[in-house]
């Protein structure tokens, strides 16, 4: 007899059908849904078998990717997908040699980046490799925005993004108080983005946050709590 009635390995998605977590709005349920993101420290061949260029025979293709892990700290910058990979070198670069473990990072760069939407300046710490997306994505802004959330891979990010949706869909007044002007143009600039407030403000939150942010709504609308598990039911 099984230990438990259900996997371990699905009690988070069974956590998301019931109480609380099911009364969450639909399109924050389905950011949680897991995506591959934008293989960095490989480069998939996305072919199961080729030819051997030497004989010329077919032979089958190992398409693993490298394992990466991302530490607590990439959470407060923008790595652009990078991480640490551990593995071995031989002493002296003699193969003949002992291997020695090997934890291998990116390097981190503290750059100010302004952000044309939020009229501020943050010093963040990012990677050679963020710096040329967003001169690929010609802006901070048009970076952020563009970038999914899986390739982000940062909380930083994503609370960015959040801030700057909140703003285009509020068309706050705050923004360049004395140049009307300029502030229409940045909205115009970046329109393409625009999503409705109530869905901007659940971006990038994460379970705890969500959970909280519906457990703050329901306690000031009881209401809110009966109508999602009649409409549920």
């Amino acid at each position: 007899m099984p230990l438990h009635k259900y996997p371990p390995k699905i009690w988070d998605a069974l956590k998301l059908k019931q109480g609380i977590y099911a009364r969450l709005p639909k399109h924050y349920l389905k950011s949680l849904e897991q995506k591959e993101p934008t293989p960095v420290h490989w480069r998939p061949l996305g072919v199961k078998y080729r030819a051997n260029p030497q004989t010329g025979h077919k032979e089958r293709v190992q398409d693993v990717p490298i394992p990466i892990y991302y530490p607590p700290q990439s959470q407060d910058g923008l790595w652009g997908g990078e991480g640490w990979i551990s593995g071995f070198r031989y002493a002296n670069n003699d193969k003949l040699s002992t291997r020695l473990r090997k934890t291998w990072k990116p390097q981190l760069l503290k750059r100010e980046l302004y952000s044309e939407i939020l009229d501020h300046k943050f010093t963040i710490p990012v990677t050679p490799r963020t710096l040329d997306l967003i001169d690929a994505a010609y802006g901070f802004d048009f970076y952020i925005l563009k970038t999914q959330k899986e390739d982000l891979n940062s909380k930083l990010g994503m609370d960015l993004k959040r801030a700057m949706l909140l703003r285009l869909a509020r068309k706050s007044t705050e923004l360049y108080p004395n140049d009307p002007v300029k502030r229409e143009t940045v909205y115009n600039k970046y329109k393409q983005f625009e999503i409705p407030e109530e869905e901007a403000e659940w971006l990038g939150l994460n379970l705890e946050e969500a959970v909280e942010k519906q457990r703050q709504l329901e306690h000031k609308s009881p209401s809110l709590c009966s109508r999602s598990a009649w409409m549920s039911w």
